[in-house]
């Protein structure tokens, strides 16, 4: 009998710990679970973690270390207990210090998604480093050369240290996507969804969307450019209620001050998105409530034309719900037209959503089969174990 091959997989759960977050990193666990794979989590990534009853970060990290036991157990029975949490003060919560070094070393694969877990010493022991860049362009612009012009920060070792490099930027390298290669090798990837765990939804009433307002709190500045996040781009189709008559939008918003009175004018209802991503099964109960997503992106990853796709987005295709939102240059490789719309403008915005509701019930048969086709938990995951040598 051939022993089953094991994987580290890292996250930022406890350090953010809302439902949305859950599943942006969940769904890599399940996902090697699903290939026959024993996992453990690790989160370690210096810094301190978010209380949402508090809505600030702080030193104290009991809140987002029970969180992240209890979600982690809600999403496979065999995670409990299978994760260590290293806090900014160097608190061990978890598995010990020594067992969680012993699984790094002897793991098939050391996944750190995100970037966020630090790489340190002990980690470098693990013979298949992989970097997945869930956050082009400001990994590339701030946190690479940050990491360059100190790569020994905290004792660390930077994302250099990785072996192999994965990121959702999936247009790097054309020619008008102006992201930096930062000299390194990169894999095209896009976010893992765990189709049996979203199921088709008959459609709710409302056009929705979850997002966080202004979250970098001033531009981002490289190569004389400033890029934005979704304060630069909402306004381009804030005034699409007016135009689309018997259909309702919601936004369920989180972040700094964001212009909730103008927004109710327009016609958009307002939420607070704390309320519909309290637990993983809270975010996906709202999700499959919805009539479809409509949104845009972050103006970093439109601007840049990276080819940037959400795992929200995904999210919603998988519980079969059509998706209007922003291109970032995914209609170059995803398929469009059907259960994914790609916009550029409130014009065409206003007219995939009118497309979608003339025949709605195609769209929602196309979305389920993007899901299938292009963002199966089995099929992403897979896609990156063959390339890291693994498959």
């Amino acid at each position: 009998m051939s022993k089953r091959k094991r994987a580290v997989v890292t996250g930022m759960i406890a350090t953010y710990p809302v439902g949305g977050v859950v599943w942006d990193y969940g769904q890599y666990l399940l996902g090697l679970e699903g290939l026959g794979f024993d996992v453990t989590y690790l989160e370690d990534t210096g810094g301190p973690t978010y209380n949402p009853a508090q809505r600030e970060y702080g030193d104290d990290c009991d809140y987002g270390v029970n969180y992240l036991a209890d979600a982690l157990k809600a999403l496979s029975p065999t995670l409990d207990g299978r994760w260590h949490f290293r806090a900014a003060d160097d608190q061990a919560f978890g598995l010990s210090r020594k067992a969680l070094c012993d699984e790094v070393q002897h793991a098939d694969l050391f996944l750190n998604v995100s970037g966020g877990t630090l790489m340190r010493d002990e980690y470098l022991a693990n013979r298949c480093k992989v970097l997945i860049d869930s956050d082009p362009g400001w990994n590339h612009f701030v946190n690479f050369p940050k990491w360059d012009a100190n790569p020994g920060w905290q004792g660390t070792h930077g994302y250099r240290a990785h072996d192999h490099f994965f990121t959702y930027a999936e247009r790097m390298g054309a020619s008008d996507c102006s992201l930096p290669d930062m000299g390194l090798a990169w894999h095209g990837t896009r976010p893992p969804v765990a189709l049996d765990r979203w199921k088709s939804s008959p459609g709710g009433g409302s056009w929705t969307t979850v997002m966080t307002w202004n979250n970098f709190q001033r531009p981002v500045e490289y190569g004389g450019r400033r890029y934005g996040t979704k304060e630069m781009e909402f306004p381009k189709i804030e005034e699409l209620p007016r135009a689309c008559a018997g259909e309702s939008f919601t936004l369920a918003v989180g972040g700094s001050d964001p212009p909730v009175s103008r927004w109710r004018d327009l016609g958009w209802e307002v939420i607070d998105s704390h309320e519909v991503s309290v637990t993983a099964n809270d975010y996906r109960e709202f999700v499959q409530g919805s009539r479809g997503e409509l949104s845009v992106a972050k103006n970093l990853y439109v601007d840049t034309r990276s080819g940037w796709f959400s795992c929200r987005s995904a999210c919603y295709l998988a519980a079969g719900l059509p998706v209007v939102v922003q291109d970032t240059g995914f209609s170059d490789f995803l398929p469009t037209g059907a259960g994914l719309m790609a916009f550029g403008d409130r014009a065409q915005a206003v007219e995939a959503v009118r497309q979608v509701a003339a025949d709605y019930n195609r769209h929602q048969c196309s979305a389920i089969e993007i899901a299938r086709e292009c963002f199966a938990a089995d099929r992403v995951v897979g896609n990156i174990l063959a390339k890291a040598g693994l498959q």
